[in-house]
């Protein structure tokens, strides 16, 4: 979710993955499925962002925007504050967004996500400390800016 922004084009990212790794079966030995699967999952984040580069753009209307989902016991505090998390990983330079998705969202390890992204394990230390950094301040900053701040009781 954090590669496309919203839980609509993450469903159907995963769903294309699936689809490409199921259409070529292949044999795979050891430990490396996950780092396959990623490494596609990847490759078909980047081919379908260039296909959409080249398509004319449209502005979207109020009926299309996917709000976050509330569910029943969900805060519009904690709605609001993933929201701006997540808004900040999009905004991430792709190596940084890369190995955080790959850590802290799909849940590899460092040395999974190094050969995932074809980067050394330490690489993927720097990458992913200065993206949680990024992310952090991102936050705090929009919060400080009075963007989302929780009502205060009265």
């Amino acid at each position: 979710m954090a590669l496309c922004g919203s839980p609509h084009d993450a469903e159907d990212l995963v769903q294309e993955t699936f689809a490409r790794v199921l259409s070529r079966p292949r044999l795979l030995r050891g430990d490396d499925e996950l780092a396959y699967l990623m490494r596609v999952l990847r490759n078909t984040f980047l081919s379908s962002r260039r296909t959409a580069s080249r398509r004319p753009q449209i502005a979207a209307r109020v009926e299309e925007l996917d709000l976050p989902d509330r569910g029943p016991g969900e805060q519009p505090e904690e709605a609001l504050e993933a929201q701006a998390v997540y808004g900040a990983i999009a905004e991430l330079p792709e190596d940084f967004r890369l190995a955080l998705v790959a850590v802290d969202v799909l849940g590899l390890s460092y040395r999974e996500a190094g050969r995932a992204l074809g980067a050394p394990e330490a690489t993927i230390t720097s990458r992913l400390h200065r993206a949680r950094r990024r992310v952090v301040a991102t936050v705090d900053g929009k919060a400080a800016a009075g963007r989302f701040q929780p009502a205060s009781e009265s």
